[in-house]
């Protein structure tokens, strides 16, 4: 029988990630974003760091997490949250949303606007690599198109700063945007010439309407106002857990008017907890 060193049975590949360690990068991830990892996340958070480790000249998963829990990792999180946080989007994803936005909350809450004398406020708080906000601003756009002017801003927020640093381009493949109606496309995009062709970027006069923000829905206060007469938070609560989705959109509502509507994701619930608000239709709520 060949010998066999004990060592070698023991140790695992450094470029494997252990059970431990995942448990202490896993509750790093949910302290500072409340995203919960489940041991089924395992293979997904080793195959996302991988390259990162690789970059930082690291030799192992370890030694990652020795570099997350040093004085200098508090930039280093930003950069984890980013790898783990999950931006699946497009225009007009989940358009009945953006139907009942156009024709029944933007008839109501414009013409209390105009009533009251206060401008349209309107917040896309996942906003992602930014298909969301900007389509949000489309159909405000087109709606307001054949309208007396009306001050209005949408607020566009997200976790990750390497999304928003895509959002804020406003650039995007022609395929991204196959859902975009082709009046609206002709309307607010610019076709890419050049080393730019085969890509289209959203119309400037649209752009300077999307403010985009960096914001952690867990921060203590967030840089907005209190009267924002449309929210959308729609697909990131899923990844929370129960006392994280109560903090989470007690946060939320609060910076919504009275009268103002919460929109959510299909996919989503808010069944059972507190928040106050009256459903409308599916993935839409009131504030009384």
């Amino acid at each position: 029988m060949a010998e066999v060193q004990w060592s070698q049975l023991q140790a695992a590949p450094r470029d494997e990630l252990s059970a431990r360690t995942f448990g202490l990068l896993a509750g790093i991830i949910y302290k500072h974003s409340r995203i919960c990892l489940g041991p089924d996340k395992h293979a997904l958070l080793a195959n996302r760091l991988r390259g990162r480790i690789r970059e930082c000249g690291l030799a192992d998963f370890d030694e990652y997490h020795g570099l997350l829990d040093s004085s200098a990792g508090g930039t280093e999180i930003d950069v984890l949250i980013d790898l783990v946080s999950t931006n699946h989007t497009n225009f007009f994803r989940e358009i009945e949303h953006f139907r009942f936005l156009s024709t029944k909350v933007l008839p109501e809450v414009i013409a209390s606007c105009r009533a009251n004398g206060k401008a349209l406020r309107l917040w896309s708080a996942a906003a992602s690599s930014g298909e969301e906000p900007y389509t949000m601003a489309l159909v405000v756009a087109e709606f307001l198109r054949t309208q007396a002017p009306l001050d209005w801003q949408i607020h566009a927020s997200d976790i990750s700063r390497r999304m928003l640093a895509t959002a804020t381009r406003g650039i995007y493949s022609q395929k991204a945007l196959d859902a975009v109606p082709p009046g609206l496309l002709r309307r607010y995009f610019e076709r890419g010439i050049g080393v730019q062709a085969g890509s289209c970027r959203v119309q400037a006069s649209i752009r300077a309407r999307v403010l985009f923000e960096h914001i952690n829905l867990f921060q203590p206060h967030y840089p907005l106002g209190l009267e924002q007469q449309v929210i959308f938070c729609r697909n990131v609560m899923i990844y929370f857990d129960e006392p994280s989705r109560i903090e989470a959109l007690q946060k939320i509502t609060r910076h919504l008017a009275p009268g103002g509507y919460l929109v959510i994701g299909y996919s989503e619930s808010i069944l059972g907890l507190p928040h106050g608000l009256e459903p409308v239709t599916q993935g839409i709520f009131r504030k009384a």
